[in-house]
């Protein structure tokens, strides 16, 4: 069943016209009267409703059901992302949302190639937001993870934050699965540099901070993998319920 994600207040029985962008993607999937759709608004839980009418640029439906199902993880995982080249941050965003992640965080570091003015700060952020609604959509979040404003590497340190940092390193003397068989579930946020690695300076700050250093094992691994690839172990370990 589609599925599309509304943000505004959802009711049993109540009749809904649709953003024209939903009304415009369930007409391209050719639904007709009477097809049933999924909505959800992010406050948790999701409805099913029924396409009433289909006009040019409108599409209306009306909300039959309730259904309280969830589909997060029992903890937290932030991944506090520095900027990668060209278009990676999308696909480490949309993955990212699809293994469970409860918040993205961009960063800006030293070897970030990347560099965004004011005005394509804000074009970007809408952009990611729109990463996350198509991510959760397709992966049957009822939640939206939450997107923080990209800020430096050194600002987001100095940030007071009751999760544990973990900064995923090649200098870490200690493996994640290794440190995570050894600790119950909880909310961490997952550090991760971007081409080139964070420097030794950075690492150095952030590990003044209270961040853990450790690595993901023996091989070096791409920024747009390392943070996924940590996302999906830690799942695996501390499992989903």
């Amino acid at each position: 069943m589609p599925r599309f994600y509304i943000p505004t207040p959802l009711e049993i029985g109540s009749h809904l016209a649709l953003p024209e962008a939903v009304a415009h993607h369930v007409q391209v999937l050719r639904l007709t009267l009477g097809a049933p759709v999924t909505l959800f608004n992010g406050s948790g839980g999701e409805f099913t409703a029924s396409i009433v009418s289909v006009e040019k640029k409108r599409v209306s439906v009306e909300i039959k059901t309730f259904s309280p199902r969830e589909a997060e993880l029992p903890y937290a995982i932030t991944l506090a992302q520095a900027l990668p080249e060209s278009s990676k941050l999308d696909w480490i965003i949309e993955k990212a949302v699809e293994l469970g992640a409860a918040g993205i965080q961009p960063l800006s570091a030293q070897r970030c190639v990347v560099r965004f003015s004011t005005d394509r700060v804000e074009k970007k952020q809408a952009h990611w937001q729109a990463v996350i609604v198509a991510a959760a959509e397709q992966s049957g979040r009822n939640r939206l993870p939450h997107l923080a404003p990209l800020t430096s590497l050194n600002d987001w340190l100095g940030q007071q934050d009751l999760h544990k940092r973990i900064l995923l390193s090649p200098r870490g003397e200690e493996s994640l699965s290794s440190w995570a068989r050894h600790q119950p579930p909880q909310s961490v946020a997952l550090l991760i540099g971007p081409e080139g690695g964070f420097t030794e300076q950075e690492e150095r700050a952030a590990c003044a901070q209270g961040a853990l250093m450790l690595s993901m094992g023996s091989r070096i691994l791409r920024t747009e993998t390392a943070g996924l690839a940590a996302l999906a172990a830690l799942n695996g370990i501390w499992g989903e319920m």
